[in-house]
């Protein structure tokens, strides 16, 4: 109840008590009172209701009163002459001789009663107006925090004066059972069937667990907002070349890994569009992975030996990581569904992939240029469209990646030899929702661009660039509102650079995946797992592996 409607109850009890003493035998005139309605009216203190509430209980005891005092046995009266009093919202009101009659001596008396009412209601009302403004400038002040009803998933969002601070996150953990289903192993392939024995482990998803606080306000026409997210795993950590994302140790005493993914600024508006300044997901194949249903699972294990920080989902078997990059980006204002993004971002060296994976597998052949110098950024760039057409709605996006990778060092490249390369890549994808059911369909293609990571074997120790292209479908059923059920499948090809011989190298990274999510609650997500994953060579190698996971998560 605001604090208007609050003391509303002043006035009229008020303005009742002013109706007694002008209804006494001691009468004022019919007018004065009306117009004291009437400025009441005017100044807001009695709404049309109430006016003709009280005007009509007025003139209805009004008359009986007259008549009264009429009779022969009453001292003799003063007579009211016809009045017309107009109100101040302007409607007249007319009385006549025989409306109302009043001793000419108490009329006065009767009036100050009344006017006394009016003014101890007024200054009511003056009160109320001023605890309102006092109510609502407390709520501004720095001092006062409080909160906004929670809404699922949106986390909880607190206001200290003009700063709104949320604090949203999620934890996941899995039991995760690997059976590798035999063959050679596959340099910069992501399945693990030459392992030879299974693997048990408690794990998180593709996704670690996280805690994200975003600090926002609005000053001088902007809304700026700083974002702090921290991803811990479950596993101990075992920094290498991924850190907190390299295989885990599992020996006692080991301590867990933490990803600080993301620390950025944003500002900007609705005219202007949005400035970002720091680390955050970059564009290019970011779609992918946020519309992958594996996000919320395990997918492909990578490694369940000693579990990273994550899990692979289906990272290298149907899109590259899109990685969380230092960035100064842009996203345009929302045009009938339609936004674009720009940015420069801190340039990533191209990586030597298969000799990590072929070296741990006893396979010691250089197989890709490196580099670790950059004197221009990488750029990348995306368009994105939403609509809905009746039960229909669709995400649609396209998006592109450029850099130049210089002084590329390799096996068959010359010490002295400046080689360098432009790396380009481009993806396009869509999301369609009809009812309960769901498609994602995605591809992307790169010269350079390399797979499973951005730019992992890219370029040939020749330095040549490779191409490669990999695409994944994706289609889920909602079989009662809270169970899904989703199947994908996915694949990742490498292409040798002309003029290479590599038979060890990965040609092909593929899965299939099949899962149920069950939503417990608005915060807790059960899910079971089943991932098949294949890696192939160049040469005849190959090796699979067969996952099945089981877990719950929650978001919050």
């Amino acid at each position: 109840m605001s604090a208007e409607k609050f003391f509303q109850p002043g006035f009229l009890l008020a303005l009742t008590l002013g109706s007694g003493a002008l209804l006494a035998p001691c009468l004022a005139y019919a007018d004065d009172y009306t117009d004291l309605l009437d400025i009441l009216r005017a100044k807001g203190s009695l709404t049309k209701g109430e006016y003709g509430t009280l005007l009509s209980k007025h003139l209805h005891h009004a008359r009986p009163t007259a008549r009264a005092l009429d009779d022969d046995s009453a001292p003799a009266p003063r007579r009211i002459h016809t009045v017309s009093a107009r109100s101040a919202h302007g409607r007249s009101s007319r009385y006549t001789a025989d409306d109302m009659v009043a001793p000419a001596d108490s009329q006065s008396a009767a009036l100050m009663q009344a006017r006394d009412a009016a003014t101890r209601a007024e200054a009511s009302a003056q009160a109320a107006q001023q605890a309102l403004l006092s109510t609502r400038s407390e709520l501004n002040n720095g001092g006062i925090v409080h909160a906004d009803p929670y809404v699922a998933g949106k986390g909880v969002t607190l206001h200290a004066g003009q700063i709104a601070i949320n604090l949203s996150g999620f934890v996941n953990g899995f039991y995760t059972f690997n059976s590798p289903g035999g063959g050679t192993a596959v340099a910069g392939g992501v399945a693990n069937g030459s392992s030879g024995f299974d693997s048990s482990s408690v794990r998180n998803g593709l996704l670690p667990a996280g805690i994200v606080v975003k600090l926002s306000t609005h000053q001088a026409g902007l809304d700026l907002q700083a974002v702090f997210g921290a991803y811990p795993g479950l596993n101990n950590a075992n920094p290498g070349a991924f850190n907190a994302n390299t295989g885990g140790s599992p020996v006692g005493l080991g301590t867990a890994g933490l990803d600080f993914r993301q620390i950025y600024i944003t500002f900007g508006n609705q005219d202007i569009g949005t400035f970002k300044v720091g680390r955050d997901l970059a564009l290019f194949g970011s779609d992918a992975i946020l519309n992958d249903a594996t996000l919320l699972s395990v997918g492909s294990t990578g490694s369940n030996i000693a579990p990273a920080n994550t899990s692979l989902g289906r990272i290298g078997v149907g899109y590259v990581y899109a990685d969380w990059i230092p960035q100064i980006s842009y996203a345009t204002p929302k045009w009938k569904g339609l936004q674009g993004n720009i940015g420069v971002f801190t340039p990533l060296d191209e990586f030597n992939y298969a000799d990590v994976t072929g070296a741990a597998a006893g396979l010691n052949t250089a197989y890709s240029a490196t580099n670790t110098q950059h004197s221009s950024p990488m750029i990348q760039g995306k368009l994105s469209y939403d609509f809905a057409i009746n039960k229909l709605v669709g995400h649609i996006w396209s998006s592109f990646l450029i850099q130049h990778q210089q002084n590329l060092k390799g096996g068959n490249i010359a010490a002295n030899a400046k080689r360098g390369v432009m790396t380009e890549a481009g993806d396009i994808g869509a999301k369609l929702t009809y009812g309960p059911f769901e498609g994602v369909a995605y591809y992307y293609y790169g010269s350079g661009l390399g797979t499973t990571g951005l730019f992992f074997d890219g370029v040939s120790s020749s330095g040549h660039k490779r191409n490669s292209e990999g695409y994944y479908v994706q289609g889920a059923w909602k079989i009662i509102p809270k169970l899904k059920l989703v199947g994908s499948y996915g694949v990742s090809n490498l292409y040798q650079a002309p003029g290479e011989v590599s038979p060890f190298l990965v040609r092909r990274n593929q899965s299939e995946v099949g899962a149920l999510y069950y939503n417990w609650t608005n915060w807790l997500t059960l899910m079971a797992e089943y991932a098949h994953t294949n890696a192939s060579a160049h040469g005849p190698d190959h090796n699979k592996d067969n996952t099945v996971s089981a877990g719950a998560a929650i978001f919050f």
